[in-house]
């Protein structure tokens, strides 16, 4: 039932932009999804399983808009600095996002890091979505130094999120880290 499933992860999703992740009721979710609870329970679990499927979610929708980002035809530069502002607004916008990138989490939130998605599949915490988001770029701004640059412009960006500040100049920062070294070329 992937339209039941989807439509249940909107009614959780919008019931936690509501209200802490506790007070989330399942009966309400399913509610809000035009389905029964045992659908909900046939699909998820119960609430727990329904919390990772919620924070996997989150993570693929960040990674996909990585891949947008990455994906356009602009120069590198700006392509990395595509993945900063992404990475500020969307960490920004949904909680979810902000704790899988930071590693902070709050009891506000469904499962903490660690907690398996499915037997065997852990959740993705911040090194691997680090480790995500380096992969793309390496293989988007091949050859060269794409995978440093990557995590050089995702963790600039994190410190946006972490102490926020004025955003208009990260694309810039992110253009500077991006450009050949002029100062050797210079001597």
């Amino acid at each position: 039932m992937p339209a039941a499933r989807e439509s249940l992860l909107e009614a959780a999703g919008a019931a936690l932009s509501a209200r802490p992740w506790p007070a989330v009721r399942m009966v309400d979710v399913a509610a809000a999804a035009g389905v029964s609870r045992q659908t909900l329970y046939n699909e998820f679990g119960g609430k727990a399983g329904l919390g990772r499927a919620l924070v996997r979610r989150a993570a693929d929708r960040y990674l996909s808009g990585v891949d947008r980002a990455l994906g356009s035809p602009a120069e590198r530069g700006e392509r990395l600095a595509a993945v900063a502002e992404w990475t500020v607004q969307a960490a920004r916008a949904h909680p979810l996002v902000r704790a899988l990138l930071t590693g902070f989490w709050d009891g506000n939130l469904p499962v903490p890091p660690g907690e398996p998605y499915h037997p065997g599949l852990p959740a993705l915490g911040p090194g691997d979505l680090t480790r995500a988001v380096r992969e793309r770029v390496a293989v988007a701004l091949a050859p060269g130094d794409g995978a440093r640059q990557g995590e050089l412009a995702l963790r600039l960006a994190l410190s946006y999120v972490i102490v926020p500040g004025e955003e208009p100049g990260l694309g810039e920062l992110v253009r500077l880290l991006s450009a050949p070294n002029r100062t050797a070329e210079g001597r």
